[in-house]
């Protein structure tokens, strides 16, 4: 071989060399960025892979951009044990370290937050909720503490104002862990299966609805107020007849309240927390007979027979921790089937729930999370 030819072929085993590695060498992550619900810019060097939860029930929605959620919590309160056993049962049959995260608090009220036990975690973002922030300014303030301790910390909601904070609290928290693309593709779905829904009920009347928010479990009658549900009924297509007694969120009705208006639609929530109350018990793992027996048991409680929904047959019953959750979507889609089943013609809810369960979810979605009462009564 010649020196020219020579000189070639080195070239070409010099490029290949360095074409192969480039691709062994590990990819070099990249700074992201994302402006949180408070208004704040928030910037990490990499995406977070050491995340604190200040509520663990904000599970619900990195388990459907996250396949394996569990990896990147180095911390987080308790409150989704206490309050949503059965999705807890449901993740520690997968992840079975779900018991050694290490808590924070009870995830309840910034006061109940171990901010110094988040701390100590060494955490690479700190995850809160609008009502962890809160509005406060000073010493106390939770996000101002974080800042100072030199802590990346990011405000999302769910809860509050779902159909308002879902998109961009879903978009900031896909940005800051690096799970942009699955972020956005349960967000193609979100906001085609709400326009979908709106566009169908637009014009349509709006029945009255009460709301019975953990039915049966304690006195009557907790029922939301403006905001959380109330806007989902709103767009549901239907009216929330507590919206105008209730000034916040939720509050509480008397039963004469309630009779004196007689709603044409009655929604009772509940889950499994109220098993031991009596109450309406929905959610996963939860059989069909055990929900349609404690759906009777509340509608049989004195007063509720009389009530026109109830004799015509429009009473129902869903899964209270639809709430504080992207999941919400699935009780649109129910609740507007309930509501306007005829514009509503051919959409199946089940069919939605089972495509997130299939595309996103961590954990199966199985269970009784909705149910209807019974059929109106013969004249």
């Amino acid at each position: 071989m010649n020196a020219p030819a020579l000189r070639t072929a080195l070239r070409l085993v010099a490029l290949l060399a360095f074409a192969l590695l480039a691709l062994v060498r590990p990819a070099v992550a990249e700074p992201v960025t994302a402006v949180d619900l408070l208004g704040r810019t928030v910037s990490l060097p990499a995406p977070a892979k050491r995340i604190v939860l200040a509520q663990g029930r904000q599970l619900n929605a990195l388990g459907l951009i996250h396949r394996d959620p569990l990896s990147i919590i180095a911390g987080w309160s308790g409150d989704f044990r206490r309050q949503m056993p059965d999705a807890y049962a449901r993740y520690r049959e997968t992840f079975p370290a779900i018991d050694d995260i290490p808590l924070t608090g009870d995830g309840t009220t910034a006061d109940a937050f171990s901010f110094e036990k988040a701390v100590s975690l060494a955490p690479d973002l700190v995850v809160l909720s609008q009502s962890l922030a809160g509005t406060r300014r000073g010493p106390g303030d939770l996000v101002q503490r974080f800042e100072a301790a030199g802590v990346p910390v990011v405000v999302i909601d769910f809860y509050f104002e779902p159909l308002r904070d879902t998109v961009p609290s879903l978009r900031i928290l896909g940005t800051l862990i690096g799970r942009q693309e699955q972020a956005e593709a349960f967000i193609t779905l979100y906001e085609q299966r709400r326009r979908r829904i709106a566009e169908r009920l637009a014009g349509a009347p709006r029945p009255s609805v009460f709301f019975h928010a953990h039915a049966g479990g304690f006195d009557c009658c907790s029922s939301p107020g403006k905001g959380i549900f109330d806007s989902l009924i709103t767009l549901a297509g239907g009216r929330n007849i507590a919206a105008d007694l209730i000034p916040g969120p939720s509050g509480v009705i008397s039963l004469e309240q309630l009779l004196a208006i007689d709603p044409d639609v009655y929604i009772g929530s509940g889950g499994v927390h109220l098993a031991k109350r009596g109450g309406l018990v929905l959610g996963l793992g939860i059989g069909p007979t055990q929900a349609a027996a404690s759906l009777a048991a509340v509608l049989g409680q004195p007063g509720f027979e009389v009530l026109s929904a109830v004799r015509k047959g429009r009473s129902f019953g869903l899964w209270q921790l639809f709430n504080d959750t992207p999941l919400h979507l699935v009780a649109l889609e129910v609740m507007a089937t309930w509501l306007h089943p005829e514009r509503m013609a051919g959409i199946d809810p089940q069919a939605t729930l089972r495509e997130i369960e299939a595309r996103f979810s961590a954990i199966p979605l199985d269970g009784t999370l909705w149910i209807e009462g019974p059929a109106a009564a013969a004249p």
